[in-house]
This record gives structure tokens, C-alpha cells and sequence, in this order.
């Protein structure tokens, strides 16, 4: 299988080289989970039906995220962003001191991110299946435990941008448009 950072961008331009990180799957998995959250988020009270429909898809994409997490492209297994807690600790003291060291693809804190909004999702949607079934319809504990975990992957996400926006500025680099494009600058 190619690595999808074997692709380099050249540019005659005077622009720096841009080389392929992020692959297709893992871009449009990023902002179709981005967008079924948001609607299962927002139809949540209104319109159950919906709701239910982007919770199971929600588990249909963290799923398959969990497999190219094995299978996939260099960049998107973990293997190649999961690293220990005393790493991603190190880097966030590197991160304050704006002299944490720059990745190609997720960096200690990121893959920490990641791994940390999978088994949130994976929680949000087993307790919204369970709330389905007639041992948990209408049980008052699994509701309040799926809102609350709602809420704290609303906190997640925050913490999430605002890691994107800091490293964005600290690195020079607009990792949106990465998401986006797949491209990142060269090392």
C-alpha cells in the first residue's frame, strides 16, 4: 500500500513543497462526523427520527475510522499517532513554551485527542442504542449518562479546535485547509 506522504506537491512558484497526509477517507470522515454530531446535536429534542439516524451513522463512521485506524494509510493508523500519556504530556509543556516540535501528521496531543472523541462517540452511541431497547427505554440514568456524555465530547471538540487554532499559529500552518486539502507543508 502507497503511504499517502509519498506524494509530494511541487511548486515553482517560490511556495514551500506540499506533501499528501491526510487521504481521502480520513478527510471526508473528519467533516462528515462534523456534520452528523452537529444535526444529531441539533434534532436531538425535535426530531427523533433524524437523530436516531445520525447516531447510527455516527457508529457506522467511528467503526470504520477504527478499521483504516489498522488497515489504512500510514498518516491514519494509530500506530503512527498513539503515543504514551508521558509524551503527550511533554508535548503540551513544549506546546505552552511555543517550542513543541512540529508533525507531519497527528501530533502527541492530537492522536491523544483522537483516541479520546472515539471512545466518547463509542459511549454516546451505545448509550442512544440502549435507550432504544426495552430494558433501557424511558430508564432515567441512561438518559442523563448519554447527555452528559454528550456534553463532555462538546468539550472535547472544544479543546480540539482550540489545540488546532494553537497549532496552527505556533507552527504557521492552517491545519483546516490540511483537513481539507489533505496537503501539509514539507519538512
Amino acid at each position: 500500500m502507497n503511504n499517502a506522504a509519498d506524494i509530494t506537491i511541487k511548486d515553482g512558484a517560490g511556495r514551500p513543497e506540499m506533501v499528501r497526509v491526510w487521504d481521502p477517507f480520513v478527510r471526508i470522515f473528519h467533516w462528515a462526523l462534523v456534520g452528523l454530531f452537529t444535526v444529531a446535536f441539533l434534532s436531538a429534542d425535535e426530531w427523533m427520527s433524524v437523530h436516531k439516524l445520525a447516531g447510527y451513522a455516527i457508529g457506522a463512521l467511528v467503526a470504520l475510522r477504527i478499521l483504516w485506524g489498522v488497515i489504512g494509510t500510514e498518516n491514519a493508523r494509530f500506530r503512527s499517532f498513539v503515543h504514551t500519556p508521558g509524551t503527550v504530556v511533554a508535548y503540551l509543556k513544549d506546546t505552552l513554551a511555543f517550542r513543541a516540535r512540529r508533525y507531519l501528521g497527528h501530533n502527541p496531543a492530537g492522536g491523544a485527542m483522537i483516541v479520546g472523541l472515539i471512545l466518547a462517540l463509542i459511549v454516546i452511541v451505545t448509550s442512544g442504542y440502549l435507550m432504544t431497547t426495552d430494558a433501557y427505554w424511558g430508564v432515567q440514568w441512561v438518559e442523563d449518562f448519554h447527555e452528559a456524555a454528550v456534553y463532555g465530547t462538546l468539550g472535547l471538540v472544544v479543546l480540539h479546535v482550540g489545540g488546532v487554532i494553537f497549532a496552527s499559529i505556533e507552527h504557521r500552518e492552517n491545519l483546516v485547509r490540511s483537513m481539507i486539502t489533505g496537503l501539509k507543508r514539507k519538512p
